[in-house]
């Protein structure tokens, strides 16, 4: 078995399956169920096994629908490279950074869990994106979003996401994400009736919607690129605090049809919800830039 998070991962995504009324048993061949869900058959057969142990499948018949405390919690279904992603989208919102501020590696390490090494091997990764800077003392600074940065990245997501929405239109019937865009949806209705307290949780499901339809991908190139889609729009999403009520519901709103259109598998109301959706989130970081990071970051990169 390739790691816990994996197998955790295919059995919150079967429990997602099974979620469904219409479902009344798991069909299909164990290699292509594998397949559906990107691991062995020696990680399916156990998810499986575990599956009836708890008396949800028999044989491959739905004995019961999955309860909100069967699921493995969604930490727990990461690697662990998405877990240091994470932790350091957090970090960086938490401790409001900026441009020019620097970064601990040994505090980072003692925050997140994992060892220096791990911290220095992700960083290193974020200077590739430019998004870092290392100093001859080996101290990390952090650089900031230029403008022209920011222009350039929303050109390529745009290009990526929608290559991936499209995508999802051609996927089966019994294909996992379809169970999965309706759970999202229904979280989305729900955040939506609480909306004007809680309008912070959007952040999170916006970063479960996109990661969803970029692994639908099926590219790694693509699904490594929302590695760094994550980390800037999220950040500048959530650093421009003005209307920050507003956008979030006129964000929710976007979601919902977005994700209708996809479950419809109309490729032209995909493509119109799609780029409707990133060009509101290309103007959110545009506004972020130019209100929240001084002249001089955006002439000089740091």
């Amino acid at each position: 078995m390739r790691s816990k998070s994996v197998y955790k991962k295919a059995y919150n995504h079967l429990l997602r399956r099974l979620s469904d009324p219409a479902v009344s048993c798991l069909q299909g061949p164990e290699a292509r169920l594998a397949q559906d869900l990107q691991i062995s058959r020696t990680t399916l057969r156990a998810v499986l096994q575990e599956l009836q142990h708890a008396r949800i499948l028999g044989e491959r018949e739905v004995l019961r629908r999955p309860r909100p405390a069967d699921y493995f919690p969604e930490e727990e279904t990461e690697q662990r490279s998405a877990q240091v992603e994470r932790a350091f989208m957090e970090w960086i919102l938490r401790a409001d950074i900026r441009p020019g501020n620097p970064i601990n590696v040994a505090q980072l390490s003692r925050e997140f869990g994992v060892s220096t090494t791990v911290i220095r091997q992700y960083l290193q990764q974020m200077r590739h994106y430019g998004l870092l800077a290392q100093r001859p003392n080996s101290t990390w600074i952090f650089r900031g979003i230029t403008a022209d940065f920011a222009a350039e990245l929303s050109e390529i997501r745009e290009l990526f996401e929608l290559r991936s929405a499209r995508k999802v239109a051609t996927l089966p019937t019994e294909a996992p994400i379809w169970a999965e865009l309706r759970a999202i949806r229904e979280d989305h209705v729900a955040l939506l009736a609480v909306a004007e307290t809680r309008f912070h949780d959007f952040s999170v499901l916006d970063e479960t919607l996109h990661r969803l339809i970029y692994d639908a991908s099926e590219n790694r190139f693509v699904v490594e690129f929302y590695q760094i889609i994550s980390i800037i729009f999220h950040y500048h999403y959530q650093w421009n605090k003005v209307d920050e009520k507003a956008r979030n519901i006129a964000a929710i709103h976007q979601h919902l049809d977005y994700i209708d259109a996809l479950l419809s598998r109309d490729v032209d109301a995909i493509e119109r919800t799609c780029r409707a959706h990133l060009a509101a989130a290309r103007e959110t970081m545009r506004l972020s830039i130019g209100d929240n990071v001084p002249p001089q970051s955006l002439a000089s990169g740091r």
